[in-house]
């Protein structure tokens, strides 16, 4: 009944997270790349899944390329985004042979990096495909965010699939304290087959992402709360974070969080 994370998945998923704020998330980012006068034509949206944080971006006519590690959710992204690129990589190590105006992560899928290291590499690989004075975009869950990731630990309900029928979920959740690891063990049922993946997160607070953006070669970032681009309160859950590249030949101060 165990599947590797993100593979039976890729099937409900949509349905369950059917609720997502995808497109307030986009012009949560968008917005905030007017205000700095950057114009995005090209967006690289990593760890994309099913696509459904790509879609905005595609609506709103931008060029999108969409990289997911996982071949079941990029399946279904090119079935519903036949418009779109996609191509499956690995966070870590991915080379595109290109640079883009943005690149996006959200919905905290940085923090399934639990190893900090890996997650200096993501951000490495990101940096390398930006554009000159482009910007990352991403999301993740504090380690308090983590610890806590859920009011009781469990979510669980039923969703309609598109196709018909419909998928009952119940998702719990624990802290290996530790380990400094959140771990989700997600079950779902589909008429008679049902199937459980495991899922960890290793959270990230300014501090820790700090050294690893200087490191990745990125010349200013910018610490925010959706959807008010408030400065996160030391308790927040989760943090935006809005890191630009440095322009050829040229450092940019470092703002203040």
């Amino acid at each position: 009944m165990q599947r590797p994370p993100f593979s039976a998945l890729a099937r409900v998923y949509d349905a369950i997270m059917a609720d997502i704020e995808y497109d307030g998330w986009a012009e949560f980012i968008l917005d905030y790349l007017r205000a700095e006068g950057w114009k995005a034509h090209s967006v690289l949206d990593l760890a994309c899944g099913t696509g459904a944080s790509t879609r905005p971006f595609a609506a709103r006519g931008l060029n999108v390329t969409g990289l997911d590690l996982s071949a079941d959710m990029l399946a279904v992204a090119a079935r519903e985004l036949p418009g779109v690129t996609f191509t499956q990589g690995d966070l870590r190590d991915f080379e595109l042979h290109q640079r883009f105006d943005l690149v996006t992560c959200v919905f905290d899928s940085l923090n399934n990096l639990t190893d900090p290291s890996d997650l200096g590499r993501a951000l490495t690989r990101a940096h390398a495909h930006l554009r000159p004075g482009g910007f990352l975009v991403f999301d993740v869950n504090t380690r308090a965010g983590v610890r806590d990731l859920w009011e009781g630990d469990v979510i669980e309900g039923v969703a309609d699939l598109p196709e018909g029928g419909e998928v009952h979920y119940h998702w719990s959740h624990h802290y290996d304290a530790a380990r400094e690891i959140g771990i989700v063990q997600a079950f779902c049922r589909v008429g008679d087959e049902e199937f459980l993946e495991v899922h960890e997160e290793r959270g990230y607070d300014q501090l820790d992402l700090e050294p690893l953006l200087a490191a990745a070669g990125f010349g200013s970032w910018e610490f925010l709360e959706y959807p008010d681009y408030a400065r996160p309160e030391p308790d927040a859950t989760r943090v935006w974070v809005f890191a630009r590249a440095a322009w050829t030949g040229e450092g940019l101060p470092t703002r203040s969080a």
